[in-house]
């Protein structure tokens, strides 16, 4: 990985993102993208000093939602830091692959609201081709001129690790040699009532592995990276964040939004497994965490059983308590964060946490970065329906 772009409401670039991110800044504030009074919450990580002409044209912004404006800023910053020099490059050899919940959900909000309220002639023509869900790698596509493998993954909040993992066995098979992967999902009514009426959010603050905790934040935001062949970077003398090592994905095939043990253990011992590595190599895991009663419970308890009696030596944090759940974002971004932590050798915490849990006695790295050197970071990331993904990253020698 040679490359980083992120949007979030705690920083857009590498450098703010991260600068706030081991800081333990919050990025949660009142929405205020629509009118949230008939709700009981009115929070959520909200993306608050996005301006999408400081990376698109403004003849194309009625033409792409917020979720494409993420994704596409995300990307052009992922090839900048990268420093490649991405004119002399061949698209046809260069893939998009973007994650996604909700894709441009904002727009198909506006497209059925003009639909019912007014009629069918009234809604723009411009806002049709932005229903479909692939439209997020599309547009990236159209706007770099990317001409190789184009794919949207809708599998929620685990789409990004799934994206990167894909990218990476396309590398290694060598059908491309370059990928721009991750995940980006925009703010939404959608998702926002959904989880209100799932009683899954809680009413002031994200906080995983507290006994107190109270559920998930909605948020948005996209992360991209750049990955290419290690060789390729050494011989170009490129910024190397980290290698990927192996990835695994699997189905709890249990329940559409309660999470399994059994589940999350299987794709955890499977991705190890293809990373060539032992559980005692594992310095840092990312954690879904989303600070719902039910997942965070399922995830230490999968975590205890996999790593046995060094579960507690494992530092393993929560960016969810800064950034809310960003969705198909939320394990690219978090992939991002592994990066920077292998590269700078400090684990982000989870803030929020006052009251330890019992069930949850892992070693959150509360409230506080932690200075670590970290080798191999684990990021976990489990969707509804199962769709559960690990991906280990490695810091290169």
């Amino acid at each position: 990985m040679t490359g980083i772009g992120v949007v979030s409401s705690i920083g857009i670039g590498k450098e703010k993102f991260w600068t706030n991110l081991i800081a333990g800044k919050s990025g949660i504030s009142i929405v205020e993208l629509f009118d949230t009074t008939k709700y009981e919450n009115h929070k959520g990580g909200e993306v608050k000093d996005f301006d999408p002409l400081n990376f698109i044209d403004k003849k194309k912004i009625k033409t792409l939602g917020r979720g494409s404006q993420f994704a596409i800023a995300a990307a052009k910053m992922a090839l900048e830091d990268s420093k490649i020099d991405f004119k002399q490059l061949d698209k046809d050899g260069v893939a998009v692959i973007i994650g996604t919940t909700m894709a441009d959900a904002q727009r198909i909000e506006e497209m059925d609201k003009d639909w019912v309220e007014l009629s069918e002639k009234r809604v723009d023509a411009r806002m049709v081709p932005q229903y479909p869900g692939s439209v997020l790698a599309s547009n990236v596509g159209f706007e770099l001129d990317i001409k190789g493998p184009n794919r949207a993954i809708p599998t929620a909040c685990s789409a990004g690790n799934y994206s990167i993992g894909n990218a990476f066995d396309l590398i290694r098979e060598g059908k491309i040699d370059y990928a721009l992967a991750g995940g980006a999902d925009p703010f939404s009514r959608i998702a926002f009532t959904g989880f209100n009426r799932l009683l899954a959010v809680a009413p002031e603050k994200c906080q995983p592995f507290d006994k107190n905790r109270k559920g998930m934040m909605v948020g948005e935001g996209a992360g991209i990276l750049l990955l290419e062949l290690l060789d390729n970077a050494v011989k170009r003398n490129a910024n190397i964040y980290a290698e990927v090592l192996g990835y695994a994905l699997s189905c709890d095939a249990h329940h559409m939004t309660a999470p399994s043990v059994e589940g999350i253990i299987r794709v955890m011992k499977k991705a190890i497994e293809h990373a060539g590595i032992k559980t005692d190599d594992v310095d840092y895991i990312s954690a879904h965490g989303t600070g719902t009663p039910a997942n965070d419970k399922a995830e230490c308890g999968a975590v205890k059983e996999v790593f046995k009696d060094r579960y507690k030596e494992i530092p393993m944090s929560s960016i969810k308590s800064m950034l809310g759940h960003t969705m198909g974002a939320a394990s690219a971004i978090e992939a991002i964060a592994c990066c920077l932590a292998i590269k700078e050798g400090i684990v982000p915490p989870t803030i929020n946490y006052e009251t330890p849990d019992p069930e949850c006695d892992i070693d959150c790295v509360p409230n506080k970065l932690r200075k670590k050197e970290v080798k191999i970071a684990l990021n976990n990331s489990l969707a509804f329906g199962g769709n559960d993904a690990c991906l280990v990253l490695g810091k290169v020698f």
